[in-house]
């Protein structure tokens, strides 16, 4: 039991409970009990497990009792009765872009639509256009959001499969009989979803390591049971394999289950013009050939090495240059995360975050950065609670005496006074200039009318780039990954917009965006333009999204001289001030 399971199950509750039509108060206390679960610092689980969260606020008694129920044995009576007054397949509707409980509460009672299956035909026959409000357009929306599932149904997010594949490699790794492991694929190369994980081992005893592997406790089936290989299923649907192999087998297998099809077969084929066929086991002499016996290879290095190529790091494994870029030493040196020394888009309780102004500095004085951009939302953006004038400036004002402090304290740490300023549907954006000039930075973002054409919509984000108090573009494209599409926009031409004018472009690293897309950073870095990865936190634990921005950013090619918050907090606060005096404008 995590501190996600009990802050699921009270998420759970509150939608059941939404649908029945309960007092609002009494949802909002379970929702409330669920944030309070993820946000709580100290281990939330062991003290409902020893019935010891009196006097946390926003978990009255009825929720302690509750949560201590769920964390000492695994199951809650109240949600298990309530969760059998509905099919299983009614949590499905949630997961549809733009259908929220109202309109899943609408359709099961006027409808009876209980699933994403009965969900489809109800649109098709028509009848959900009929529903108060809904209409044709909300039809035709719902049948291409689930058109959209449909298609991505047995892909994963890379941070949905990120906490159970370190702990599956961790037990792995424990065990007594494994001498190396990894987890290859596609999560390797860190693409930003994945269809299943590629556990590999290197073991004497597989048939240990085997059976080992399909008894862990994350396991909810056993597809197949071998004495070399083996397929399970977890409770979310993933499906995980695991490989083993001899020790002198590993570099070649490695890199045979971490490489994409694409690079494995250029791969093969230049061992096979050095007279080698390459598989997943070995490196061998082709019959025929005069090629001598290959060494036995240590690592993935060593074999790089063999075929006349310079280490090529997983994230690079697509061919989209690395192999000749290996070839003639040109390979990068990519990013690491200990590069980092701050991050830029933040929210806090001012607009939707969930966290105060100092809960979030401390987080990230805890992480060991230099400094923390604030850029709540701004006014426009009313269904997050956005800042009015008023507000940003005395936002600003709390920042700059939490900034005296630390300077009176001898600390070299900094808040920056940002704000995620809307742009609107015509390209202006939500604040006039004089406002934004009194602000360290702005992340400028698109937030609706994600309709427009390509055309109009690369004009509404040129018209906000070339505003000389943006700093940055947020979130790119606007995508959802696995829930919602990128709005259509000319992504060349923001490049070549953000390259004239000196803007940086966000490196959205919050897991359900991964925004701007891997594919075009390398050519934003040979346009010279900046890169800021950013978590886009609206709570303090979101700031460790900034380990999916470093495996994005590495993806695409990047080093720290790419990125402007690999910079310390004196040479950021110079570039912040010379990116505005940089524009065309001034």
């Amino acid at each position: 039991m995590t501190r996600e399971d009990l802050a699921e199950t009270l998420e759970n509750i509150a939608l059941l409970l939404e649908l029945k039509g309960e007092n609002p108060f009494k949802i909002r206390a379970y929702r409330t009990g669920a944030e309070t679960v993820m946000q709580y610092s100290g281990d939330i689980v062991e003290k409902a497990k020893a019935g010891e969260l009196e006097g946390i606020k926003g978990i009255g008694d009825a929720l302690q009792q509750k949560l201590h129920e769920l964390a000492s044995t695994g199951k809650l009576e109240y949600w298990e009765k309530l969760r059998a007054e509905f099919p299983d397949t009614i949590f499905e509707l949630f997961e549809i872009q733009g259908v929220g409980p109202k309109k899943v509460k609408a359709l099961y009672e006027n409808l009876g639509v209980d699933s994403t299956a009965a969900l489809k035909a109800a649109c098709e026959e028509g009848k959900v256009a009929e529903l108060s409000g809904f209409g044709k357009k909300s039809e035709e929306k719902i049948l291409e959001a689930i058109a959209f599932r449909e298609t991505n149904a047995d892909r994963f997010r890379l941070g949905d499969v990120a906490e159970p594949a370190h702990r599956i490699l961790e037990a792995l790794k424990s065990h007594p009989d494994c001498l190396r492991a990894e987890v290859g694929g596609s999560f390797r190369r860190g693409k930003e979803t994945v269809h299943d994980l590629d556990f590999l081992v290197a073991t004497k005893q597989p048939q240990a390591v085997m059976d080992f592997f399909v008894g862990l406790d994350e396991v909810k089936d056993v597809i197949a049971h071998g004495k070399t290989k083996s397929s399970v299923r977890l409770d979310n649907g993933l499906q995980c394999d695991l490989r083993a192999v001899a020790n002198d087998e590993w570099a070649c297998a490695l890199m045979y289950f971490t490489g994409s099809k694409e690079h494995n077969v250029v791969i093969r084929g230049r061992a096979n013009d050095r007279g080698y066929t390459l598989n997943e086991y070995r490196l061998a002499p082709r019959p025929g050939s005069d090629a001598k016996e290959p060494p036995s290879f240590a690592d993935e290095k060593d074999l790089y090495d063999y075929l006349g190529l310079d280490y090529i790091a997983p994230e690079l494994r697509e061919n989209s240059g690395e192999i000749e870029a290996a070839e003639s030493g040109d390979l990068p040196r990519l990013i690491e995360l200990e590069n980092l020394r701050g991050t830029f888009h933040n929210h806090t309780t001012a607009s939707d975050g969930k966290n105060s102004l100092e809960e979030m500095a401390e987080a990230a004085r805890d992480l060991g950065l230099q400094y923390l951009g604030i850029a709540d939302h701004s006014k426009s953006s009313f269904q997050a609670n956005g800042l009015d004038e008023k507000r940003l400036r005395a936002q600003v004002e709390d920042i700059r005496k939490l900034n005296q402090g630390y300077e009176d304290e001898g600390e070299k740490f900094r808040l920056f006074a940002g704000n995620e300023v809307d742009i609107l549907k015509d390209g202006s954006l939500d604040f006039d200039s004089d406002l934004m000039s009194e602000l360290d930075y702005v992340v400028a973002s698109v937030h609706n009318a994600m309709t427009l054409s390509e055309k109009d919509m690369t004009q509404r984000l040129i018209k906000a780039i070339e505003v000389p108090e943006v700093t940055m573009l947020g979130h790119l494209t606007g995508r959802l990954l696995l829930q919602r599409e990128p709005y259509a926009v000319n992504v060349p031409a923001i490049i070549d917009a953000c390259a004239e004018t000196g803007t940086w472009i966000e490196l959205n690293c919050n897991p359900w965006r991964l925004d701007m897309d891997w594919r075009w950073w390398k050519l934003a870095k040979e346009k010279g333009v900046k890169c800021v990865i950013n978590p886009d936190a609206h709570r303090v634990d979101n700031l460790q999204f900034l380990w999916y921005g470093i495996r994005i950013a590495r993806k695409g090619w990047l080093t720290r001289d790419d990125v402007m918050n690999c910079l310390d907090l004196d040479d950021i606060t110079e570039a912040l001030s010379a990116k505005r005096e940089r524009h065309p404008s001034k």
